[in-house]
């Protein structure tokens, strides 16, 4: 385990750039290699900003009255996608086509039904790994350092399981070029864990890769060709990047330091709450959440957000790991 900053901030704030327009809530962020991006929309379904600049929206009419609040998005090789619902206290995962049918994927695990539900993503094997943050209720009473009831789902031939528990406020997953390992962001319990994968889709014990301090509450991440791993950071608008040694760049913030201690003091006093991650103060970036290489070389970075109606855009120093998704229109 490695822990500590290399203070190296190499992107400038004046570099970005931006795309779509009246964006609500675009949280997780997918691109492909059409030059397609696609968001999560809390209008209850997906944005999807074409390369020629014009938007669609996909929705889903209401379920039983209640809308969809996607948080992560799975593009799927027909075209159409996985939702992870993050209600107020009921959850799930939801395929959506792109004509607004749509119908539960995911509803329980183990006899259990989902709670709010953060991330899905799918493996070069075909298996789904999904995310559920923490059990508690309200989910801002996870928001502490002693938050240990998330866990991982896997979807395979199987059937669908808990294959991970005990983690501290789980977040996104990613699977790095080897398919060896999944990665894991645990945002309040501030590390960044990993899991041996073997070729079955079973789960080794977990591994602490690094730790991370005052102002870092890490959320999605995305794998470039070197091996590096970048992590976003709420609040703090961090962009980071975790080299396969476990070192940590800080390529790009955009937070007061002001802020930053009013939210530090919050968490270190177990009261960090709703206002602490709605109330962000930046520059720019309106708490950024997630991250996507676009570009034919992938060597843009997209980055979703938790407050903002559009994304920001940066180049970006390496080239993104191509995700499964890549090549589906």
């Amino acid at each position: 385990m490695r822990w500590g900053w290399l203070l190296a901030v190499g992107l400038d704030l004046a570099n970005i750039t931006w795309r779509g327009s009246e964006l609500s809530r675009p949280e997780c962020v997918l691109a492909n290699s059409a030059g397609d991006l696609f968001t999560a929309d809390w209008r209850g379904g997906v944005a999807h900003l074409h390369a020629d600049g014009t938007q669609s929206l996909y929705l889903a009419p209401p379920i039983d009255g209640v809308t969809l609040k996607p948080n992560g998005i799975a593009l799927l090789k027909d075209g159409s996608f996985l939702l992870t619902h993050l209600g107020q206290q009921d959850g799930g995962v939801f395929h959506l086509q792109r004509n607004g049918t749509v119908k539960p994927w995911l509803l329980a695990v183990d006899g259990v039904d989902l709670p709010p539900t953060n991330f899905v993503v799918q493996d070069r094997a075909g298996r789904f790994w999904i995310t559920v943050s923490t059990r508690l209720q309200p989910r801002a009473l996870g928001y502490r350092s002693s938050c240990n009831d998330g866990f991982i789902v896997r979807v395979d031939a199987r059937g669908a399981a808990i294959v991970a528990d005990g983690l501290g406020y789980t977040n996104e997953v990613a699977i790095d070029a080897t398919g060896q390992w999944l990665y894991v962001n645990e945002t309040f319990g501030r590390r960044l864990s990993r899991f041996a994968l073997s070729a079955n889709g079973d789960l080794g014990a977990p591994e602490r890769v690094c730790e991370f301090g005052a102002g870092v509450f890490p959320d999605g991440m995305a794998f470039d060709e070197a091996g590096g791993l970048w992590i976003v950071s709420i609040v703090s608008n961090r962009l980071i990047r975790v080299g396969p040694g476990g070192e940590q760049t800080v390529w790009l913030q955009d937070a007061p330091a002001e802020h930053l201690q009013w939210v530090e003091e919050a968490y270190q006093s177990h009261t960090m709450d709703r206002p602490h991650l709605d109330q962000v103060k930046s520059e720019m970036l309106k708490n950024i959440s997630s991250i996507a290489f676009a570009g034919p070389a992938r060597r843009t970075g997209v980055l979703g957000c938790l407050l903002g109606d559009r994304l920001a855009t940066l180049p970006m120093p390496y080239a993104g790991l191509q995700p499964v998704h890549w090549n589906y229109a």
